[in-house]
C-alpha cells in the first residue's frame, strides 16, 4: 500500500471512529417525565385502512392545543402489557386489524381491557369501530361495531350531525354542526339498549348509495348513532365514527367533540369550553 493510500485509509479511519464516539443512540434516550398536571395519554395505531398516518398527529395536536394533554404515540400494540399503560389516564384507539395475524394478543387485550375496568378512560375512534371481530370484551366497551355485512356508509358527503343528548357533560351547551365531505358510519352491530348513550346522531340519506349498499336499506333514510359513550367497570368510554383523514379531523366539529369526549373518559367531568360559534344559542 503506498504512503498516499495509508494516509487516506487512517484519515477515513479517524472520522468513522469520530463520528461512533459522539454519536447518541436515539433509542437509549429516557422519555421526559410525564407532566403531573396534564391528563396522560396514549394513542395506540400503525396498522390500518385508513390515513392514520396523517390522522394520528391530528388527534395528538388537539388534544395538546387544549392544554390539558399530554400525549404520547405507539405505533407497535401488539405485545403491550399492563406495564405499558400504568402511567397513563387515557388510551385512544385509532388501529385496524387486517385479521387474526394484526391481532395485539392476548396479554394485551387483557391489559386494555383491565385499564379501563379499573377507572381509567378510552376513546374509540372511526375505524377501530372495525377493528378485532371476535373480542367480545371489545365489542361490549364499543358499543357498536363494524362487522362483516354490518356496517356500511355512502359515498362521503357533508351531513349535520344533530345533538341528542344536551345534558351530558360532553355535549352540553354545544349545537348541532356540519361535517364537510365525511364517511356517515350506518347499520353497526349493536350491543343491547340501556348499554350505551347515543350523545349525537346524522341523517343517512338511503338515496346516496345510488343503489350500491353493502346491505339492505330499507325505507328513504334513518337517523344514525355518530357519536355515543358506554362504560365499561369503573372505566369510561367515548366513541366518535367521525374523521375519515387529516381534513376532516382538522375541523372544528370534530376538534371540539373530540377533545371534550377525551377529556369526559379521563376524568369523567369536561371544563373544555365549547367556542362560541358552537355553542347552543349562538
Amino acid at each position: 500500500m503506498t504512503g498516499g493510500k495509508m494516509r487516506t485509509l487512517i484519515a477515513a479511519t479517524v472520522m468513522l471512529l469520530s463520528v461512533v464516539s459522539n454519536a447518541r443512540p436515539v433509542l437509549a434516550q429516557p422519555s421526559p417525565p410525564p407532566d403531573p398536571n396534564k391528563i396522560q395519554v396514549l394513542i395506540l395505531t400503525g396498522q390500518h385502512v385508513h390515513p392514520w398516518r396523517e390522522t394520528t398527529p391530528g388527534l395528538k395536536t388537539i388534544l395538546e392545543d387544549t392544554g390539558k394533554f399530554e400525549v404520547r404515540i405507539n405505533e407497535e400494540p401488539r405485545g403491550i402489557g399492563p406495564e405499558t399503560l400504568l402511567n397513563y389516564d387515557l388510551v385512544v384507539v385509532n388501529y385496524y386489524n387486517r385479521g387474526a395475524k394484526d391481532r395485539w394478543g392476548e396479554r394485551a387485550e387483557a391489559a386494555l381491557q383491565d385499564f379501563v375496568r379499573a377507572g381509567r378512560g378510552l376513546v374509540l375512534y372511526h375505524l377501530a369501530l372495525g377493528a378485532f371481530d371476535g373480542w367480545v370484551e371489545y365489542e361490549r366497551m364499543s358499543g357498536g361495531s363494524w362487522r362483516p355485512m354490518q356496517g356500511h356508509h355512502s359515498a362521503r358527503h357533508d351531513f349535520m350531525v344533530d345533538i341528542k343528548d344536551t345534558d351530558h357533560p360532553i355535549t352540553r351547551g354545544l349545537k348541532s354542526f356540519m361535517m364537510l365531505k365525511d364517511e356517515l358510519y350506518a347499520n353497526l352491530r349493536w350491543q343491547p339498549d340501556g348499554t350505551f348513550t347515543v350523545l349525537a346522531t346524522a341523517y343517512d340519506d338511503h338515496s346516496l348509495y345510488g343503489g350500491k349498499a353493502r346491505q339492505p336499506i330499507p325505507g328513504s333514510g334513518i337517523h344514525q348513532p355518530i357519536l355515543w359513550t358506554t362504560e365499561y367497570g369503573k372505566g369510561r368510554v367515548f366513541i366518535t365514527t367521525l374523521g375519515h383523514d387529516g381534513d376532516n379531523v382538522s375541523q372544528p366539529g370534530f376538534g371540539v367533540t373530540f377533545a371534550r369526549g377525551a377529556e369526559w373518559a379521563a376524568k369523567g367531568v369536561v371544563t373544555l369550553p365549547i367556542p362560541p360559534e358552537m355553542a347552543a344559542g349562538n
